[in-house]
């Protein structure tokens, strides 16, 4: 499906591919609890892609132990493969990723905390809108 066709999608429709857990967080940028999550402390091999579209976001040899209770990355993909937009929710500014494809909500990008990274950037991103294919990781 190309990505015109996914922003076109209806409500109904994101509702009959999501659960609702998923579609509260990737349609209605909802949060899930912190360390609940599937992917908050996996360490495995592979590439993380958007849950409501497929599209490839982050790999693993770019995430990294937070400690904040959600999966924490410091660069996606491609810079293409994101969308950071201003959010003024919860009565602070904060910076909202969301997949470039299809629009979903995918968590916030938090910069200057001083991690031990290349990019001293945290991609805070909900396991709920990520799916992990397991694959080896060419450097």
């Amino acid at each position: 499906m190309s990505q015109n066709n996914y922003l076109d999608w209806t409500e109904e429709q994101w509702r009959a591919k999501l659960s609702p857990e998923e579609y509260a967080v990737l349609r209605e940028a909802g949060t899930e609890r912190p360390g609940i999550g599937e992917y908050t402390n996996t360490t495995t091999e592979g590439v993380y892609s958007c849950r409501a579209c497929g599209a490839e976001l982050f790999r693993s040899t770019e995430k990294f132990d937070s400690h904040c209770g959600w999966p924490s990355f410091f660069s996606p993909l491609a810079g293409d493969s994101i969308i950071e937009r201003e959010d003024r929710s919860l009565g602070m500014v904060r910076t909202e990723v969301l997949c470039a494809t299809c629009h979903s909500h995918l968590g916030h990008v938090f910069a200057g905390e001083g991690y031990n990274t290349p990019t001293d950037l945290r991609y805070c991103i909900n396991s709920i809108s990520l799916t992990l294919e397991e694959k080896p990781i060419e450097g």
